[in-house]
Formats: C-alpha cells, structure tokens, sequence
C-alpha cells in the first residue's frame, strides 16, 4: 500500500509544474484523494482534493483558479496542474487518500500518506 509523488522541483515565479501520485495496494476508486502541503516552519495545510468518483473537486482558496486536480483511474494517478506559482507555494507537496466510509473494511487502509515532493518557486 503506497502512495508516490513524482514532479517536483525548482521554478520559476509564474511557472508551471505537474505534480503526480501513483497510487499502488488498495482499490483506488474507493478513495477519495487530496493533496496537502508543508512550508519551512509551518503547518501542513489542505490543497486540493477530489471525491472518489472524480464528480467534484475542492481547493484551498490561496490556489484557485491556478490549480486544477484530475485523477486518472486507467494508471491510478493523480495530478496537480500548478500554473502562476508564487513564491509562497514553495513547500514539500504530500499525497493523501481517505477511504469512502461506504466502502470501509478492516482489512482496507483508512487513510495513506505519500512521503513528499519538493517544490521550489525562486527567481
């Protein structure tokens, strides 16, 4: 049962970057995905999430309009389509699945967390 981000890295402000997360081990159409993230000396905060049918999406209001989520359910993936970044979304990006409570077994995961990828916006 893992979660793997891929795409990070440095950019520049007002660039764009895609973030990924392969989903392996658990039923990936029974989880909801979301995407969190963590400055230098600060809490992890909420980014952008997407229910488990891909019906709805939700974001943080520091990154509407320039983020957009999508899941892929052929590779189970996730992505985060980052455009006009600023400095201030430098910070390590987590993947996160939460099980639909309807679908909630013992022996299923409730929660997965990816280890992080770091994105760097600086001029």
């Amino acid at each position: 049962v893992q979660l793997v981000e891929s795409g990070g890295g440095m950019v520049q402000p007002g660039g764009s970057l895609r973030l990924s997360c392969a989903a392996s081990g658990f039923t990936f159409s029974n989880y909801a995905m979301s995407w969190y993230r963590q400055a230098p000396g600060k809490a992890r905060e909420f980014v952008a999430g997407i229910t488990s049918n891909g019906g709805r999406t939700n974001y943080a209001d520091s990154v509407k309009g320039r983020f957009t989520i999508t899941r892929d359910y052929a590779r189970n993936t996730i992505h985060l389509q980052m455009n006009s970044l600023k400095s201030e979304d430098t910070a390590v990006y987590y993947c996160n699945a939460k099980v639909v409570p309807a679908f909630a077994r013992p022996e299923y995961p409730a929660e997965v967390w990816g280890r992080g990828t770091l994105v760097t916006v600086s001029s």
